[in-house]
């Protein structure tokens, strides 16, 4: 047989072929006098294993040593850690279905920020109203980018914070006060006299358990200083002051 007869034959493309023969998975054959590739049954044999191996989920390493082992001891070995594989991956998938069949059905829709846990989206969803204030804008993303970046425990520990601090009495009402306060200090400079207020006014807004640490905030981390660079002079100000006092009332 030729290569494209032993191609057509086992069902695989010439490209194919010449991949398993560049890779010694596929004996090379003998060749003719005029140098073409002569194939025989064991080569189509052989084709039709790796095809069959492929097709179950095997990649080509895997198959080299399937192959290697002429008595075929380890290949049972190898389909259970496959057929293990697999099932591992199939539950990864239902997860991910649920999670997003969630998303899809969450009363309010998918928030703008994109796939967030249902829990944050629901809480996403209470404060639909502030979203003409740019400042709140910015400060969902930044809980979406911090619930995606941070670990597990960390995650749920950031959204019981913000959901405790959001079902406090009068706690919408002081939220969009004080982003009413940071987006008015838009234009102006770190100086500017309402820096002070707005800075008391988002301090009284972040939930007790958010920063536990506020006081040990490296001013010099990367991510901090993006942050900061992303805000307005002023808002970056107030920010900054909103952290110096959630540090002094946890001393």
């Amino acid at each position: 047989m030729r290569i494209g007869e032993l191609a057509a034959v086992v069902g695989v493309t010439t490209r194919a072929v010449r991949h398993y023969h560049h890779l010694g998975l596929l004996p090379e054959p003998e060749r003719r006098a005029n140098g073409y590739r002569e194939y025989g049954l064991r080569h189509a044999v052989v084709l039709a294993r790796i095809r069959r191996l492929t097709e179950l989920g095997l990649g080509l390493a895997e198959v080299r040593d399937v192959l290697a082992d002429d008595a075929g001891k380890d290949l049972v070995e190898v389909l259970t850690e496959l057929d293990e594989d697999l099932a591992r991956q199939e539950a990864a998938l239902r997860e991910r279905r649920a999670r997003l069949r969630t998303l899809l059905d969450a009363e309010g829709g998918m928030p703008a920020e994109g796939p967030v846990s249902p829990e944050l989206a629901a809480l996403f969803a209470g404060t639909s109203h502030l979203s003409d204030s740019p400042m709140a804008v910015k400060d969902r993303e930044i809980i979406a980018f911090l619930e995606t970046a941070m670990p597990a425990e960390d995650r749920e520990r950031l959204v019981a914070s913000v959901g405790e601090a959001l079902g406090s009495p009068g706690a919408m009402e002081r939220a969009a006060a004080a982003y009413a306060l940071l987006d008015g200090l838009a234009g102006a400079e770190p100086d500017d006299p309402r820096v002070e207020g707005a800075a008391v006014a988002l301090a009284g807004c972040i939930p007790p358990g958010l920063f536990p640490e506020a006081g040990e905030l490296d001013p010099d981390d990367g991510f901090l200083r993006a942050f900061y660079d992303d805000l307005a002079p002023a808002q970056a100000e107030a920010v900054r002051r909103t952290l110096r006092i959630l540090a002094e009332e946890r001393r």
